[in-house]
């Protein structure tokens, strides 16, 4: 396995940012790391690149236990930050020169050429970091994190300040990457997580809440649906808490409601009997299979 972790935990104070959570990557997947703001995404992330020590449980790369390995680890690992911590006064190549150099890169400027074209800073590349838009900032911070060609890659919010023609380059770029190495990206994009990741893991306060393929999720969740439902006038929503089989509902404007259910076809039943008991009448109602990212909103409603 290139990633490895057990029973870790992290402990901020009288708060578990991370509960004793469990999972392994191999070579050649690329896994979302899904969760809402707050949830441990980053802080675990922290901790497999050695970043931030753990309060409990261990975590291996590559085989190599990170607490007793650090610098070991570090080298097996490609670390892009949520923040992207870059040094503006540098230009471009300088700064990829001055990381080739931390990592004692044997051809550096062959290899900072490479890095250069494959994340497309040609035409920046002699310009100061500071003086770069966002997507480029973050294309530098990519180039430094795949700089040392590690077999691991970390990636915190990789498509971040990205314009839609930058975020599909940089989804190739990742998906072409995981074909040979270990990616782990956190995002809050769910299109980017189907279109990129064969796994997703998501975690919600502090715990694992979800661990598989997108599809068996999707499958294991077959039986939460959505009912979408349009009246013709506007409604009182103390309605939809009277009905025994709305998980949670949300307004989609123009009267138009979406209410998530276990049971589409009881629930369906259930709206149409309150509109004849209130006079209310229905302009359509149709049902869905949820999508990913209504299952992520689900799983990690308690957040909301």
């Amino acid at each position: 396995m290139s990633i490895e972790v057990t029973g870790l935990t992290k402990i901020y104070g009288t708060q578990r940012a991370v509960d004793n959570i469990s999972f392994n990557l191999k070579k050649g997947e690329v896994v979302g790391f899904l969760g809402p703001n707050g949830a441990g995404k980053s802080t675990t992330m922290k901790m497999i690149t050695g970043y931030l020590p753990a309060t409990d449980g261990g975590i291996k790369v590559c085989g190599m236990e990170v607490s007793q390995n650090a610098m070991d680890v570090r080298k097996k690992i490609g670390y892009l930050a949520e923040a992207n911590p870059l040094y503006y006064d540098m230009y471009v190549r300088e700064y990829l020169e001055f990381t080739a150099g931390i990592h004692g890169i044997p051809n550096a400027s062959q290899r900072i050429s490479e890095m250069i074209k494959l994340t497309g800073l040609t035409k920046e590349v002699y310009k100061k970091i500071g003086m770069l838009s966002k997507g480029y900032k973050q294309r530098v911070g990519l180039a430094q994190a795949m700089l040392h060609n590690p077999e691991v890659l970390i990636l915190d919010e990789p498509t971040t300040g990205l314009d839609p023609n930058q975020i599909v380059e940089i989804r190739e770029l990742i998906i072409n990457i995981g074909k040979e190495k270990t990616v782990l990206l956190s995002t809050h994009i769910m299109q980017e997580v189907q279109a990129m990741c064969s796994r997703v893991i998501i975690i919600n306060n502090g715990k694992i809440v979800a661990d598989d393929s997108i599809e068996k999720i999707q499958q294991h969740n077959v039986n939460q649906g959505i009912l979408l439902v349009a009246f013709e006038t506007n409604i009182d929503t103390t309605l939809f808490k009277s009905l025994k089989n709305v998980d949670s509902f949300e307004g989609l404007g123009n009267n138009k409601w979406k209410l998530l259910t276990q049971k589409p076809e009881e629930l369906r039943k259930e709206v149409m009997q309150m509109a004849l008991q209130h006079d209310i009448n229905i302009s359509s109602m149709q049902t869905e299979t949820q999508s990913l990212e209504d299952i992520f909103r689900t799983l990690t409603k308690s957040e909301n």
